[in-house]
């Protein structure tokens, strides 16, 4: 039978690996009127592929030998579809503003939101996560640890956060695209900040700013550690003197530690589960969010959204610990032009605290602000 104008292409694409050679198949379905199916299948073998470095050899002054392990892994999986311009950015990321902004876009899935369909606040700092481990890992330097560099490695090294603070314009819906820039500069003498904006890909305006403080500790002794000398010069050459958030609208103010008398709410028994670990044997920094709202009151997570969190770590949690989650709330005093027009209800503040069940000691504090939703729809 002829190919005729009344032909429906369906293009599906598959994936293969053997004998470490990634093949991708490209298979074009055409249905007929007669209803049968005729297939065209299309295979080629995709090689392992650097990425670039400037000039070959240097970024931003650090010579580079080779792109990371990690990299020629993931690139050999790559399935690039079609002519979009945003597939590279989308799948990989790519450097901006002189190799200083490390740039990178997605798409926010089903799984990614909530009853109201919009992403939750985990899903953004994973997205902050994930563009940070993407961009050390674009860098050149990365060794073997979880987002270290190749000198942490060397000296068992990892990243840990201590503070973050997150403030949220809009929440993305399903299907959105977003993107997400990132970019690190020194904080004091033995700290490293890390910034990041979140834009709608497709209007451009800022939707999330963000701003954090990391800090060394030794994996083994899981102590903290001055930065070395030979880790600092690893870093400095990326370093670039740009806030996300101007400093007067960081909330730098310490954190109340609430007690059982000054929490109005307390959930107990909360224990990590085996997915909650991440590849630095401690639970992974975002999944105390969750943690955090389960002693959040119904009422709030249903009518009100969340504009601001402030997380304070204090110590890192194990998978044998046991957690409890304390909240207070509080009206938040601001000025008119803050509080919900129609409604005329006030800002919510609210702390909280993850502490362990046993010896109450302080995992956690955290600081956010809640703004009335008189648009929700479910």
């Amino acid at each position: 039978m002829s190919l005729t104008h009344n032909v429906t292409l369906q293009k599906l694409h598959y994936r293969e690996k053997i004998d470490d050679v990634v093949r991708f198949y490209r298979c074009e379905h055409a249905r007929f009127l007669g209803g049968s199916t005729r297939a065209r299948l299309q295979v080629n073998a995709a090689n392992k592929a650097n990425i670039k470095t400037v000039n070959g050899k240097k970024v931003n002054g650090v010579h580079v030998d080779e792109t990371s392990s990690f990299l020629e892994q993931r690139n050999t999986s790559l399935l690039h579809v079609g002519g979009n311009s945003m597939d590279h950015e989308y799948l990989i990321g790519r450097f901006v503003d002189e190799r200083y902004v490390f740039r990178q876009a997605y798409v926010i899935r089903s799984y990614e939101i909530g009853p109201d369909k919009t992403a939750t606040m985990e899903t953004i700092m994973n997205l902050l996560q994930e563009t940070a481990l993407n961009h050390v890992a674009h860098s050149g330097l990365a060794g073997d640890g979880f987002g270290a560099t190749r000198e942490m490695s060397t000296r068992k090294l990892i990243w840990v956060v201590t503070r973050i603070h997150v403030q949220i314009e809009k929440y993305s819906s399903w299907g959105d695209v977003v993107e997400v820039d990132t970019w690190v500069d020194a904080a004091g003498k033995n700290g490293m900040r890390r910034d990041w904006i979140i834009r709608d890909y497709h209007t451009r305006k800022i939707i999330t700013k963000a701003t954090s403080t990391w800090v060394t500790m030794n994996r083994e002794t899981r102590r903290l550690s001055k930065i070395p000398d030979e880790v600092r010069n690893e870093l400095v050459p990326f370093y670039i003197n740009r806030a996300a958030i101007a400093t007067e609208n960081i909330d730098r103010e310490p954190i109340e530690k609430l007690t059982d008398e000054t929490a109005d709410n307390i959930r107990k028994g909360l224990a990590p589960r085996w997915s909650d670990m991440d590849a630095n044997q401690h639970v992974n920094n975002v999944k105390y969010i969750g943690w955090i709202l389960e002693s959040m009151p119904i009422n709030v997570l249903q009518d009100y959204n969340m504009t601001s969190l402030t997380l304070e770590y204090r110590r890192e949690c194990r998978l044998s610990n046991v957690l409890e989650s304390l909240t207070s709330i509080i009206p938040k005093i601001c000025d008119h032009n803050d509080q919900t027009q129609e409604t005329n209800r006030p800002n919510l503040e609210c702390t909280s605290l993850l502490r362990m069940e046993g010896d109450h000691a302080d995992i956690v504090r955290a600081r956010s602000v809640w703004k009335f939703n008189q648009h929700i729809i479910f």
